[in-house]
């Protein structure tokens, strides 16, 4: 994986402030572009089935809309990536809140407990709590990799297939140049050229993603 130095991971200010738009169909696409696998991981890893992540995804872009009015697109004002992450759990935890008793029991029961004992047991106690550690340890280091991610998918659809098969063997997947030159019939001098300049147009990509507002 190319290594972003720390100053590309800053909260995308200017497409915040855009957001307060609601008519900006361009960047609310471009915000939903880049953030919706952050959110959908989160809710994966809160312990949710892929459609209750889908509707977390959702219902989070939803209060974020609902939210931006209010929002202060400030990096004084304090981080969106923590204020997004705690979007997230409410919604997480509405996703929760939503499932049938007996289908939580279902899900959270030991083999060798029975129903009376489930039942006992609040389930909410069994579910993954959206709150900790281990989710907040998720964001951190996903936070980057999602961005990194989506500007991938820019550049692919800027550059021919070839090329971009070129660059994400060589360099995201690390195979060596000659291997990647045999498999895809190209010379070892083009692997290189190639490699240098979508290395260039990533990092432009992920500053383009990460602009601050002066």
């Amino acid at each position: 994986m190319v290594n972003q130095p720390d100053e590309l991971i800053p909260t995308r200010w200017s497409l915040i402030g855009r957001l307060k738009n609601w008519d900006d169909q361009q960047s609310w696409r471009e915000f939903f572009d880049t953030y919706w696998r952050l959110i959908y991981g989160a809710a994966l890893r809160s312990g949710l089935t892929p459609i209750e992540a889908e509707e977390v995804v959702q219902e989070t872009v939803i209060s974020v809309a609902k939210s931006m009015p209010k929002f202060k697109a400030d990096p004084a004002a304090g981080s969106f990536k923590a204020w997004l992450l705690t979007l997230t759990r409410w919604r997480i935890a509405d996703q929760v809140r939503k499932r049938p008793r007996e289908e939580k029991a279902r899900a959270h029961r030991s083999p060798n407990q029975t129903s009376t004992d489930t039942a006992s047991t609040a389930t909410e106690e069994r579910i993954p709590d959206p709150a900790g550690n281990v989710l907040d340890l998720f964001w951190e280091t996903e936070w980057e990799k999602n961005l990194v991610t989506a500007a991938l998918d820019r550049i692919k659809a800027q550059v021919s297939a070839k090329h971009f098969q070129i660059f994400y063997l060589n360099v995201i997947k690390e195979v060596a140049p000659e291997k990647v030159a045999n498999a895809l019939n190209v010379k070892v001098d083009q692997v290189y050229v190639i490699k240098n300049r979508l290395s260039k147009l990533l990092r432009e990509t992920i500053r383009e993603l990460e602009t601050k507002v002066s």
